[in-house]
């Protein structure tokens, strides 16, 4: 079994632990709010940390990282991005490109001018280029978790399967559960009864179900305007990164603010839920890096 809470651990109770210890935000978008929750040390000694989660996805994906990032003395910002979660449909779009002007509504709105560290992990990682991209002031580094949008397809088929046309419940959730076990880990043991019952909440409140920029080269195209300092983490065993991470550093070493990129052992796509412990040691090392 690899490190990380209990495979039994009860979902709804630590969903409850969790939001009984977090602040609840909300921001305009379109018709609706973005939902955020905050987790902050008693005096945060660090720029706030915001993360962006991944395509259907919601706050959740950072359920096993959120007590040891707040640990580390920071103050941490999680939306449900427009579209899934709690959040409402983004005003105009569907897609990544979307989302970047109603997040920094947000922002002005619970951090005024102040900068930021942000991270994206995967679809989240594009988002974050982009509003990188288009609020340079806004962020201070820039961390990147398996980003798509680098222009490089990947080497190996992907075969998620369809689950909305099935009306039994455990019909649905072994979709859902092979999907975990296509995309997004590397160890059957990491298929947990709590990984199997996040995928599925999360992916049956996705609202955007035809993304495309994924598939382009709209991430490298932001990044070559981004100056801030970018650092990208990556799964060892990230299927969507496997046979071509010489090529992706290629690409991302054509950014000006590029500084790295690092591989974590023995993880797989979702590599901050599977491999949490050397995720938490490599994610904040880069943060705490002194300032360029």
């Amino acid at each position: 079994m690899l490190p990380g809470p209990s495979s039994d651990q009860d979902l709804h109770s630590e969903l409850a632990r969790l939001l009984g210890r977090a602040r609840r935000h909300h921001s305009p978008c379109g018709d609706g709010q973005i939902v955020w929750h905050e987790w902050s040390a008693p005096e945060p000694a660090a720029l706030p940390l915001v993360l962006l989660h991944g395509g259907s996805g919601s706050w959740t994906h950072w359920l096993r990282n959120l007590d040891a990032l707040v640990a580390s003395g920071r103050r941490v910002l999680v939306p449900d991005l427009p579209g899934f979660g709690d959040s409402a449909l983004p005003p105009d779009g569907r897609d990544a490109d979307a989302m970047p002007v109603v997040l920094e509504q947000g922002l002005q709105q619970l951090m005024g001018q102040a900068p930021c560290e942000l991270v994206g992990f995967s679809f989240g990682a594009m988002v974050a280029a982009l509003l990188s991209q288009e609020q340079a002031h806004r962020v201070a580094r820039l961390v990147l978790i398996a980003p798509p949008g680098l222009g490089r397809p990947t080497l190996e088929p992907i075969a998620p399967r369809a689950w909305r046309h099935l009306q039994a419940p455990a019909q649905r959730l072994a979709m859902h559960t092979h999907n975990l076990r296509e995309i997004m880990l590397h160890h059957e043991a990491s298929i947990t009864p709590l990984a199997c019952q996040l995928q599925q909440l999360n992916a049956e409140r996705d609202r955007l179900p035809h993304r495309r920029l994924s598939r382009t080269d709209r991430a490298a195209q932001a990044l070559q305007q981004v100056h801030c300092p970018v650092h990208v983490l990556y799964g060892e065993h990230d299927r969507y990164y496997r046979g071509q991470t010489q090529q992706i550093e290629a690409v991302l070493r054509g950014c000006p603010g590029f500084v790295q990129m690092q591989s974590i052992a023995d993880a797989g796509h979702w590599v901050q839920f599977e491999r949490p412990g050397p995720f938490h040691a490599a994610l904040l090392g880069v943060l705490d890096r002194a300032a360029p």
